[in-house]
């Protein structure tokens, strides 16, 4: 998320409202472009987002399977090298950040992160996109993150609120916070002035528009599964949290959702929730991402 600026994420999200208002002016905006799209994680609406919005697009995508590649016999920078020779843009799904920051060292075409441990950048453009939906002025609302504060989803909900002024409240448990480098970071860029970070749950969701959770326990993080769970089963998002804002806040969800334990069931398909949107949006802010990138625009 920080390689693009306040000004250039705007113009994203501006453009994203764009294509999804009328697709058909975008059909054939990417027409002989090849995306590459690398997976070492499982992926439902990464894989499908992406390859609806290539194909819608006008151009193709390429699903690669890190298992069934030569990135486990090979060395990274040679096969990224190498991918980056038949394709216009790369697409990857990883579970250590720097892997993907190793690719886009070394490939000579952008590389989007599809998800990494610590980002999710992607998701942060739809969920931004499905807010701005709903909401006029972006900065005269509260979002709240309620959970773990450390998840990547959360981490990058952070940097958009950031750097767009967006007022983000995280309510987690001490244990679980952004990463202090991470709140550093953004204090010394003074961006920190919208976002708070607080244990407190009481405080920190009263007057919330918007409430979201993620996985307790994300992919790779098994072992930890115990111990993760106890620390923010109290974290949980549900009827008594939404009773707490003293509004009608919107609830979203990246998805997958482990239901009745991060998140009641009864606030995923409840009139409030606009998880779906979020998850339909993934195409629509990643046409825009790839517009964007390949000088589409």
């Amino acid at each position: 998320m920080s390689d693009l600026s306040a000004k250039e994420l705007r113009a994203v999200l501006d453009l994203a409202k764009a294509v999804k208002k009328d697709p058909r002016s975008y059909s054939k905006a990417l027409e002989g472009k090849e995306l590459a799209m690398l997976f070492q994680k499982t992926s439902t609406r990464t894989r499908v987002s992406f390859e609806v919005a290539m194909h819608q697009l006008g151009g193709q995508a390429l699903f690669l399977d890190w298992r069934t590649t030569n990135f486990t016999l090979g060395g990274l920078d040679d096969e990224i090298k190498s991918i980056a020779r038949y394709v216009d843009v790369i697409m990857a799904r990883v579970f250590k950040h720097e892997d993907v920051e190793a690719m886009a060292r070394v490939s000579r075409v952008p590389v989007i992160n599809g998800l990494s441990d610590t980002a999710h950048p992607c998701q942060a453009l739809a969920d931004m996109l499905t807010v701005e939906e709903h909401y006029l002025d972006m900065k005269a609302i509260k979002v709240v993150f309620i959970g773990d504060g450390t998840d990547n989803v959360c981490l990058s909900l952070v940097d958009i609120c950031a750097l767009l002024g967006v007022r983000l409240t995280v309510v987690c448990p001490p244990a679980y916070s952004p990463p202090a480098a991470k709140m550093a970071a953004l204090e010394k860029a003074k961006l920190a002035r919208s976002i708070t970070v607080t244990a407190d749950i009481d405080a920190g969701v009263k007057g919330a528009d918007v409430l979201y959770t993620d996985t307790f326990v994300s992919m790779g993080q098994e072992n930890e599964s115990e111990k993760r769970l106890q620390a923010l089963k109290p974290y949980q998002l549900n009827m008594a949290v939404v009773q707490k804002t003293g509004k009608k806040p919107f609830i979203m969800h990246c998805l997958p959702a482990h239901k009745d334990v991060e998140i009641a069931s009864e606030l995923i398909d409840s009139p409030r929730s606009i998880i779906f949107d979020q998850a339909e949006n993934r195409m629509h802010a990643q046409k825009a991402l790839l517009l964007f990138l390949l000088g589409k625009v």
